[in-house]
């Protein structure tokens, strides 16, 4: 059994190795988001509940985040809890904001983020959460407000179609106001608006989704129109670094077009 282990453990450092060298000297995506999809399904595989299955994902975020620096990646977005995911049943609800929140506290203790300058922003309707999670966020928010080498969102309490009906209230009172005038509103000017205003490159070039599903679920509506998109067919809590290299190789290996 030793023996099998440390056998499958080779082969799959080799992969690894390989997978790297494949996509050296390749385009890097500057920005990637992740719909972080499977917790429960692993869970109830392995029958275990679903609480289980939502720390073991929390563990591969925090490993995510490592590869993103490794390979030079600015920006990280995770789907973390959508608007849609407060219909569950409130002790799994309570459960994964409980998760959230402790990880967000361990997120703020982590000498990644001073040392490779990572802002951190929860983007979403947060008002909606609890506060004491809403208290963490602000903190991290604050403590890492001047970082600009890298960006990780947090997409919590989050839809993209809300997204874009808040820009268009926030929009429609500064016309109101005067500030604005319709003649001013495009696209730079929505943008603007959005969650994401804040990042330099808020459009992801790789949008990634575990589990075998393959759909966006309201996962960056508006900044994803030209995002590659790579479906993995693996759980979350499954996702491993060869799977983040592969979904870079697919990139790579794409012509991006933006419709031109």
């Amino acid at each position: 059994m030793i023996n099998s282990l440390l056998r499958f453990a080779g082969v799959y450092k080799t992969y690894e190795k390989y997978l790297i060298e494949q996509i050296k000297y390749g385009p890097m995506p500057e920005h990637i988001g992740i719909i972080l999809d499977g917790n429960r399904r692993w869970a109830t595989e392995k029958a275990l509940n679903s609480t289980d299955g939502h720390w073991a994902g929390a563990k591969v975020g925090e490993e995510v985040l490592d590869w993103c620096l490794e390979y030079g990646i600015k920006t990280l977005t995770l789907y973390t809890f959508s608007t849609e995911n407060f219909s569950r049943p409130s002790d799994e609800v309570n459960s994964i904001l409980k998760i959230v929140e402790e990880e967000t506290r361990k997120l703020g203790r982590d000498s990644r983020l001073h040392s490779q300058k990572v802002r951190v922003k929860a983007i979403g309707r947060t008002d909606l959460l609890p506060e004491t999670l809403q208290d963490v966020f602000k903190r991290l928010e604050d403590e890492t407000s001047m970082y600009d080498q890298h960006f990780l969102n947090l997409a919590i309490a989050y839809t993209g179609r809300a997204e874009i009906v808040d820009a268009t209230k926030k929009i429609v009172e500064d016309v109101h106001q005067g500030n604005l005038s319709p003649q001013q509103i495009d696209e730079d000017t929505f943008h603007k608006y959005l969650y994401t205003a804040h990042l330099p490159n808020p459009n992801p070039d790789l949008v990634i989704r575990t589990s075998g599903e393959e759909r966006l679920s309201g996962f960056l509506l508006w900044q994803s129109a030209y995002s590659e998109l790579v479906f993995e067919d693996v759980y979350w809590p499954e996702f491993r670094k060869i799977d983040f290299l592969r979904a870079i190789r697919l990139y790579q290996r794409r012509h991006r077009r933006f419709g031109r």
